[in-house]
């Protein structure tokens, strides 16, 4: 199963604009210099990380729960993804996940564990770490 996002980005780094958009259509957004580093309104990449890693990890642990034998009326996930500069250059330094479920007849011990794992084994989780291939070319 393959799914796909495309970006396109015309301009200099801080005066430039982009577009980012889903091969579902459910995302078409502008992101830009100010949207990433200032306080300019709209997206930019970590919110974007962010927002596939709780909404995976979500999904991961109602899996996870439901082979307990649990079934979630609801799991709140936010992610914090800090962007730190060092002398490499810019990076993602860490995701703190920070999550609020209402499951009924769950123990703490069972959904701690039940997060841990899905922390672990979501498959954005696991993309954090991910070999990265890329085809490259100069159009002209």
């Amino acid at each position: 199963m393959d799914r796909k996002a495309s970006a396109r980005w015309e301009g200099g780094l801080k005066d430039g604009k982009g577009t980012v958009s889903t091969e579902s259509g459910v995302l078409n957004a502008n992101y830009s210099f100010k949207k990433r580093f200032e306080d300019e309104k709209g997206t930019n990449p970590e919110e974007l990380i962010g927002a596939a890693h709780a909404s995976c990890f979500s999904m991961a642990l109602s899996m996870i729960l439901g082979d307990q034998g649990y079934t979630a009326n609801a799991i709140e996930t936010s992610a914090s993804v800090t962007l730190k500069q060092d002398s490499e250059g810019f990076s993602i330094s860490k995701i703190h996940l920070d999550v609020v479920a209402d499951i009924d007849g769950a123990d703490e011990a069972s959904f701690k564990e039940a997060a841990e794992k899905a922390k672990a084994n979501c498959p954005v989780s696991k993309v954090l770490n991910a070999d990265i291939s890329m085809t490259a070319k100069l159009k002209g």
